[in-house]
């Protein structure tokens, strides 16, 4: 008796099966490749960055919007202190020290936190914002009917 053949990988949206996984790969050779040429900007990053790094691994959306929003926001506040460990040598210790100094990390983490804060209200405000549009619409429809049938002189329908 013939065994049946294996089932295939479902093809992805773009067509291919395995991008994901080189995609992985790649970040691993430039994270290992950061980590060799400059490892205090590479620890001073895992650091500051430690918060997109768990919603990056949480976040099972497609596309991850989330991850993007909070890494984004994270990025954005690591600029100073890279600057920082930039103009003090780039050494390890110096990262150290950045690392230990709280405003340095709040400041990272609490932008992170913001992007994280702005991912989960927009959607709401978005919402809020279209149905009152659509609620103030309605209204005037509602007004510009009813002036047509009063000037027309037709019957009002029980809906309106």
């Amino acid at each position: 008796m013939a065994k049946a053949p294996k089932a295939k990988k479902p093809l992805r949206g773009d067509g291919t099966a395995g991008s994901s996984r080189s995609l992985v790969w790649l970040s691993g050779l430039a994270c290992g490749a950061l980590a060799s040429i400059s490892p205090g900007i590479a620890m001073l990053a895992a650091g500051l960055l430690m918060p997109g790094v768990v919603v990056l691994k949480l976040d099972k959306e497609p596309g991850r919007p989330i991850a993007r929003t909070v890494l984004t926001c994270g990025l954005a506040g690591c600029v100073q202190p890279v600057i920082t460990l930039w103009n003090a040598g780039q050494s390890f210790d110096a990262a150290l020290s950045i690392l230990s100094d709280p405003r340095a990390i709040g400041l990272a983490w609490s932008a992170a936190g913001a992007g994280w804060l702005l991912s989960q209200v927009t959607p709401l405000i978005v919402r809020a914002v279209l149905e009152a549009t659509s609620l103030a619409r309605t209204a005037r429809l509602r007004a510009t009917r009813g002036r047509i049938v009063e000037a027309w002189g037709l019957e009002e329908t029980p809906d309106g």
